[in-house]
């Protein structure tokens, strides 16, 4: 179990954060530690609680008696992930938990510098930070699919694109919610591997089954995945028509079925780009989110035309 010591320089840094954030009236405080540390007495130090004091660290192990203290735990699993992935993702999974809403105020205090040494305080507005994250508004992509199982699919797209496979690019389609309508436009393309599995066994929030699907993701076809995360199937052909649909120039067959696809179905697909890692999410037949591959922080940005190019399609 990581452990990070509540030394009289951290636990002033508390109170400073605590200070701001009772100054600014915020929605929320946001603590990001390494490990656990002693959670009763940093409750202590903030009472009265009024607002969510949220404590973020990597392992569920670590927060063992926050909850009991008063405080809203959050477990990430991005222990190798830089700063403000985590960060990132600590405000993504405290606004899916509807700990904090989409366009409130969080202050954050975390180790911006040196592992274990709280020294960094940033006052957040959420509206801002959460637009750079989602490119829209979260709970609009709530209202087709679950956020948790977007989230999961999203952040398993970003991986492929980012990381490839045994050093390999890879490209590879969800197509997430609306199975029962998304089946009737899929055929085979070849054997499944996740055919004959518990649907526990095929649930995309388990980190086991994510890391079997970047294996999978590797052979031809698309995975449909149900609303709650399960694949219901893997390596699927889409026979969808895209006519009349407005595709940026460079994009190849499988972004052209992913538009069609969200278009003919209430599904959300997330496409991988095999030449570029770039993560597209199309919507109602509509490019609504990009993500680019980068070596450190996932990059959410909005939508921006891309003129026609000369280089090969991305697929």
């Amino acid at each position: 179990m990581a452990t990070q010591r509540l030394t009289k320089h951290n636990a002033a840094m508390i109170r400073a954060a605590i200070d701001l954030f009772r100054d600014r009236g915020a929605d929320a405080l946001l603590l990001l530690l390494d490990g656990s540390t002693d959670w009763k007495r940093i409750s202590e130090m903030a009472q009265p609680l009024d607002k969510p004091f949220i404590v973020a660290v990597d392992s569920p192990e670590d927060l063992e008696g926050a909850s009991e203290a008063g405080l809203k735990p959050l477990a990430l699993n991005k222990e190798k992930a830089p700063l403000l992935e985590r960060l990132q993702h600590a405000l993504l999974e405290a606004a899916a938990d509807e700990l904090i809403r989409t366009n409130g105020e969080v202050v954050a205090l975390y180790s911006g510098f040196q592992q274990g040494r709280l020294d960094s305080i940033s006052h957040l507005q959420l509206d801002e930070r959460m637009r750079q994250l989602t490119s829209r508004d979260l709970q609009m992509l709530e209202s087709r699919v679950p956020l948790k199982t977007i989230k999961a699919v999203i952040d398993l797209a970003a991986q492929i694109g980012r990381e490839g496979r045994e050093g390999k690019p890879v490209g590879t389609l969800f197509v997430v919610g609306d199975t029962r309508k998304v089946l009737e436009h899929a055929n085979d393309s070849g054997v499944d591997p996740f055919r004959g599995y518990n649907r526990k066994q095929r649930n995309l929030l388990d980190k086991k089954v994510q890391e079997d699907a970047k294996e999978v993701a590797q052979l031809d076809g698309a995975f449909i995945i149900a609303s709650d995360g399960v694949i219901e199937k893997s390596r699927q052909m889409l026979e969808v028509t895209h006519e009349d649909l407005t595709m940026s120039k460079g994009l190849g067959a499988r972004h052209w079925a992913a538009a069609a696809i969200s278009r003919k179905t209430k599904a959300i697909a997330v496409v991988v780009s095999q030449s570029t890692g770039t993560v597209r999410l199309y919507q109602d037949g509509h490019l609504v989110m990009r993500i680019e591959p980068m070596d450190k922080a996932v990059k959410w940005q909005e939508f921006n035309f891309e003129p026609p190019s000369s280089s090969p399609p991305e697929n």
